[in-house]
């Protein structure tokens, strides 16, 4: 089966129903994808498909055969991070750091459907990944300071 990671096409030979989580750490190394309930509870293994926050311990590796997906690694751009990375150093917005890779790629998405979240919108999008060391505040102040840095860069694109 032919699978699009990070806008890597790559080959993989599994059963179709297979958790996509699985395919991702076992057969492709891209460990930032975490267990952790196995149930889709935590968002530990958030990924996207397509643009779009799905779990990958509850997804199978079929259902999304055609779809770009992207993991945490796929967000920076070489050595150049991601606004929501930088944002997420920027604001100590970890601390075990386990529940971090989710968060970036959750917090992507969000700030892709809505650019200029407010506080409330960023809780709600958000509450499907836990983090067990509480830096909730941390973490909204980071989506906070990323959108900023994204609708500015956005503005410079416009006038260039």
């Amino acid at each position: 089966m032919q699978l699009s990671v990070n806008g890597v096409r790559r080959n993989v030979e599994t059963d179709p129903e297979r958790p996509l989580l699985w395919v991702l750490r076992n057969e492709l190394d891209l460990t930032g994808v975490k267990y952790g309930c196995g149930e889709g509870q935590c968002g530990a293994c958030t990924v996207l498909v397509g643009g779009v926050p799905r779990h990958s311990c509850q997804t199978s590796v079929g259902s999304v055969a055609g779809q770009e997906v992207t993991t945490i690694e796929g967000l920076a751009d070489g050595e150049h991070l991601h606004p929501v990375q930088q944002a997420f150093i920027d604001c100590d917005a970890m601390q075990c750091g386990y529940c971090t890779p989710a968060m970036i790629v959750a917090s992507v998405a969000l700030l892709r459907a809505t650019p200029a979240p407010s506080e409330a919108e960023i809780k709600r999008k958000l509450e499907g990944n836990v983090c067990r060391c509480g830096t909730y505040n941390r973490i909204v102040a980071a989506v906070q300071k990323a959108a900023g840095v994204m609708t500015a860069q956005a503005k410079e694109l416009h006038h260039a």
